[in-house]
């Protein structure tokens, strides 16, 4: 039975209860590492060696962790750069600052030398935690880096750094870790942005260590007898919510493959047949993959609940997935200021390519430029009140930038930066980014619904959809197109392409412009860079 099983109920008696104090590691993970055996981690390293860690493990290690970095001289308040593949000392790492009351910024393994420095350099981190490849590239920056004292290396030595194991070793099990207040801040994510470089949102210990219960309660659906598969870079924030807070937050063990290279979908599939996952939660790209694999021939009877995040997923991709494996994928929306606002919970009926309905602790609505809720069907921003009281799951503030936590305030809201329609149930159907919305001969467009139309057409892998300058509409639509292999780039294609999306969707949302990619640009993240291709598209057409 799913941990919701009547939604208006659940949202009608929910509460978020904070206390004073608190402290993810120490008081969630230290719970459950009482139980001495209890499996936390299944993790499956790049040439497919197998550990099995228990919560134990992990509570043990992160507080040895916090003293021999408390013997290095970091303290409560420090700011730590995190950049490392999926491996079980990044999980450590995270644990280990928390309970010394240290702060952590996490960042891809992506990240060059260059990006190293603004982030070390904006949270005026006085720590770098980082694996050999990626310790190899801050070096090349460190004397740039003016607040950066030690940089500890997880697997190598690197001249100039300290070796993790080293620190490790320097720490003691009895370490008591200090009190932490709930509203301290706790982490620093890099938002990936669609515009500008990068800010930073910083979460407090109650915000992520209290409000991911929601979403590993009510939307992840996981129990302590789950073993639990988010497919999440551990630079993301999606692996604060998938790899880390929501399930450890419900004791469900989570399932972590340290693969190198890109994404192998039959491999995934073969995975979960083999490891016995209960839940799933990927990307909608990730999903737009595994769809192409013949579902029917790998057995998934263990798997009972997937969900999908990150931008909304295509109906059609929901259809393809429930035809072969007989599950729903409930796609679930929030940001990296949040925690999941809004999802298509277990007892909701799915309508694809709606997001769903506000989660439980949070109000959510759509209004309009003065901050007050639309009527239904009308399109706005998504907003979240935050006043007369403040959920918890909501970001403290962008770090040591007031005007943008205050611009992001409207009246009485939060305001996302997303666009969407609330229907008259109360589903929410998400538009586009507030920036990527088209407007063409006065009609307002968004991409996503001009994107899932050309998805359809047998011959489309992925497609960005963009507002390209026009001198009698003002702007008109226009796809970037990525084909599948065996279909050539033509006229006659693109023109099919039009044809089709005009079948399907209103007749004046579809690309009067189509150009054929190979690949798109995307963020750190996987989500489409719209912006670079409209910043290009401007500069062709305007000079």
């Amino acid at each position: 039975m799913p941990n919701m099983t009547d939604y208006e109920q659940s949202r009608r008696e929910f509460r978020w209860e904070v206390p004073e104090h608190f402290n993810f590691a120490r008081d969630v993970v230290g719970g459950w590492a009482r139980e001495r055996n209890r499996l936390a981690m299944v993790w499956i390293g790049p040439q497919g060696e197998e550990r099995k860690l228990t919560f134990r493990d992990f509570d043990r290690r992160s507080t040895r962790l916090a003293d021999g970095l408390n013997r290095l001289g970091v303290s409560a308040g420090d700011r730590a750069l995190i950049v490392a593949s999926r491996r079980p000392e990044w999980w450590e790492t995270v644990l280990g600052l928390e309970k010394l009351g240290a702060v952590s910024a996490p960042g891809t393994t992506l990240l060059t030398p260059r990006d190293m420095k603004y982030r070390v350099d904006l949270a005026q981190a006085s720590l770098a935690i980082v694996d050999a490849g990626n310790a190899r590239k801050l070096v090349q920056v460190r004397e740039e880096c003016p607040t950066l004292k030690h940089v500890i290396v997880i697997d190598g030595d690197v001249e100039g750094c300290h070796s993790y194991e080293a620190v490790l070793a320097s720490g003691s099990e009895r370490f008591e870790p200090p009190p932490t207040d709930a509203d301290e801040p706790a982490l620093l994510y890099f938002t990936s942005g669609t515009t500008g470089y990068p800010k930073m949102v910083a979460h407090s210990h109650a915000s992520y260590g209290i409000g991911h219960q929601i979403t590993g309660r009510y939307w992840l659906d996981l129990t302590p007898d789950d073993l639990h598969w988010t497919l999440s870079d551990t630079g993301w924030a999606k692996a604060a919510w998938g790899c880390l807070f929501g399930p450890w937050s419900q004791g469900a063990a989570l399932f972590v493959q340290d693969a190198t290279g890109k994404f192998d979908a039959a491999e995934t599939l073969r995975l979960i047949e083999r490891h016995q996952i209960t839940t799933f939660c990927a990307p909608p790209t990730a999903y737009r993959m595994l769809v192409l694999e013949d579902l029917t021939g790998y057995d998934l009877h263990d798997l009972r609940h997937c969900t999908g995040a990150g931008e909304p997923l295509n109906p059609e991709v929901i259809e393809q997935w429930r035809a072969g494996t007989g599950l729903t994928i409930r796609d679930g929306y929030g940001q990296t200021e949040t925690v999941l606002l809004a999802g298509n919970f277990p007892p909701l009926e799915v309508r694809p390519g709606s997001m769903g309905k506000p989660a439980p602790g949070f109000d959510v609505a759509v209004v309009d430029d003065r901050g007050l809720p639309v009527e239904p069907g009308q399109e706005g921003d998504i907003a979240v009140r935050v006043r007369p009281h403040r959920p918890v799951g909501l970001f403290r503030e962008y770090w040591n930038d007031p005007a943008a936590t205050a611009g992001a305030m409207r009246g009485d809201y939060y305001i996302t930066g997303d666009r969407a329609v609330m229907d008259a149930d109360g589903y929410l159907w998400f538009v586009g980014r507030a920036d990527d919305v088209i407007i063409s001969a006065g009609y307002r467009i968004g991409p996503f619904e001009v994107e899932s139309a050309l998805l359809e057409h047998p011959a489309v892998v992925e497609s960005a959809v963009i507002a390209s300058p026009d001198a009698v509409r003002g702007e008109v639509v226009k796809a970037f197109v990525v084909l599948a292999a065996g279909a050539t780039p033509s006229d006659a294609l693109a023109q099919e392409l039009q044809d089709y999306v005009k079948n399907i969707t209103a007749p004046y949302k579809y690309p009067r412009e189509i150009t054929f990619v190979t690949e798109l640009p995307k963020t750190i993240s996987g989500k489409i860079r719209r912006v670079e291709l409209r910043e290009r598209e401007r500069k062709a057409k305007l000079g």
